[in-house]
């Protein structure tokens, strides 16, 4: 219907051009007569016949092209109709096989249901006799258990304890056995490794530690230098100590003046100002201040120097510059007559050398063992201990964790975490511990000897105890009767521990248990 629509509308416009044309024709040359008129009219009769003849051919094309779309649909309908009906088939067959395999688990099924009916009957009258029979058992279990309990005199759970006890106190034989001879290989074999260590640390390492006082002693060139000292009124002397900070003793000592103080850094300051005084000759409370100050910046220079030396003798250069001048300050500072600074170099080289031995980090464990006692270079001047001083100094200046870790341990306070810091507390035992390297107060050294034998007399089965080697080792006597060769084991582990707690000390204590076996006998 289309195409003849189209060609009805192409005849249509045709004639409407030629009736267009032929009126345009006769408005023009309506003068010229009626032959151009008749030619006009054929013309347009000629172009009509040329329309009509275009109209039908085309509405013939059209019918031909619309009769082979339509075959062309039927045969692809019948095409897919008949692969549809072979599906069909196909699923009909595989739903034939899959109900045949349902009919036959159908079947198989309930041939098992059959047999798990029948076994659970089977299983139900056995169940049955095995609740008869232990009944049964349970019956004759109580009865032999009442034979057992009148025959050995003893009640089931009295039996159960002492069968316990038994059993607890082989494990416990066992165990101090097993734990002696762990201790023992551990002993000889780490013994002669620490040996071997330290023997190596220390010889490469040996030097002098001399005492150091709370006063100085400064020589006058004469007694009149002393009036001089003193000045009119007491002026010069007043004001001398007023801007050091420590005590002038002027006494009946010969060209001597003593200077007083436990802050070793304030008493040099004094002492190089009272030395400078006396070559300048002029003394007099403005000069005594002036020159103190200026003194006192010379040595805040010179302590930067003494810890720059410090750093630079064990090869680190990296140290920010108001560490290196509290490390300085540790020159002038003693710990039972130990100077600090001197304490902390040895600390910083035997690190070092174990763990290169050991092999593991010795540039953290030389840094560590050389800021260990950074601390006491402000606990003077500021509270807290000097451990919480260092870690507060060394994190201020950036210095890495493993460093304040290693400084943080070396008393115990802290568990150690690395081996460097275990090193840093050995080093700094074994510097404190050896002989010759710090001085002891008398009472405090035999107030500690007392304790240490106290703590060893007031443990259960203890004869007698002795500290010997200057409070090094700890000998106790026990009463073989009380304690065993076992209890021994636990004893002397009991007393260390018990030390640990309760004593300040350095280095380490030895503690030895002796039990003897004496059989005596008389004859007559």
């Amino acid at each position: 219907m289309t195409i003849f629509t189209i060609a009805s509308a192409i005849v249509i416009g045709a004639i409407a051009g030629v009736v267009a044309a032929a009126i345009s024709w006769r408005s023009i040359y309506t003068k010229r007569g009626e032959a151009h008129v008749a030619e006009s009219r054929r013309n347009a009769d000629r172009i009509v016949e040329d329309a009509r003849k275009s109209a039908e051919s085309k509405v013939k094309e059209a019918d031909l092209e619309a009769k082979e779309k339509l075959l062309s649909m039927r045969s692809d309908f019948d095409r897919k109709a008949q692969e549809r009906r072979e599906e069909l088939k196909t699923s009909e067959r595989r739903l034939q096989q899959k109900e045949e395999a349902l009919d036959k688990k159908t079947t198989q099924l309930d041939t098992r249901m059959a047999e798990v009916e029948q076994r659970d009957r089977s299983l139900s009258g056995r169940e049955k006799r095995v609740v008869e029979r232990e009944g049964e058992l349970d019956a004759l279990i109580e009865e032999q258990r009442h034979r057992i309990e009148q025959v050995a005199g003893l009640t089931a759970e009295e039996a159960k304890r002492d069968l316990i006890k038994g059993i607890e106190n082989d494990a416990k034989l066992e165990a101090a056995h097993i734990m002696k001879r762990i201790e023992t290989e551990a002993t000889e074999f780490g013994h002669l490794k620490a040996q071997k260590i330290l023997g190596m640390a220390i010889q490469r390492m040996a030097s002098d530690y001399v005492a150091e006082n709370t006063v100085s002693v400064v020589d006058l060139p004469s007694e009149d230098m002393k009036g001089r000292i003193i000045g009119r009124e007491g002026r010069n002397i007043r004001a001398l100590e007023l801007a050091t900070g420590v005590d002038l003793i002027v006494d009946d000592t010969p060209e001597a003046v003593i200077l007083s103080g436990f802050d070793p850094i304030r008493r040099e300051i004094a002492r190089i100002s009272l030395e400078r005084l006396m070559q300048d000759g002029r003394i007099h409370p403005a000069r005594i201040e002036e020159l103190v100050e200026k003194v006192r910046q010379e040595l805040d220079q010179k302590l930067f120097e003494e810890g720059e030396a410090a750093a630079f003798s064990l090869g680190i250069t990296d140290i920010h510059p108001e560490i290196l001048k509290l490390l300085g300050r540790l020159r002038y500072r003693t710990s039972y007559g130990q100077n600090v600074l001197v304490h902390s170099l040895e600390v910083a080289q035997l690190a070092a050398l174990m763990a290169v031995e050991l092999g593991v980090n010795d540039t953290i464990a030389k840094r560590g063992g050389l800021l260990h006692d950074i601390g006491k270079a402000i606990d003077r001047e500021m509270e807290g201990t000097h451990l919480e001083l260092g870690r507060q100094v060394l994190d201020k200046y950036g210095e890495k964790r493993d460093i304040i870790h290693a400084m943080e341990c070396h008393h115990g306070d802290y568990d150690p975490t690395t081996v460097e810091a275990v090193l840093v507390n050995a080093a700094d035992a074994l510097s404190a511990a050896r002989p010759g390297a710090r001085r002891e107060i008398l009472e405090n050294y035999v107030h500690r000897l007392e304790r240490l034998e106290g703590i060893a007399n007031a443990m259960e089965g203890v004869s007698k105890s002795f500290a010997i080697q200057a409070g090094r080792e700890l000998r106790i006597i026990v009463n073989s009767e009380k304690i065993s060769d076992e209890q021994s084991i636990w004893l002397s582990k009991d007393v260390a521990r018990k030390i640990e707690s309760e004593l300040q000390y350095p280095g380490q204590i030895k503690v030895t248990v002796i039990r003897e076996m004496r059989a005596v006998d008389y004859a007559k």
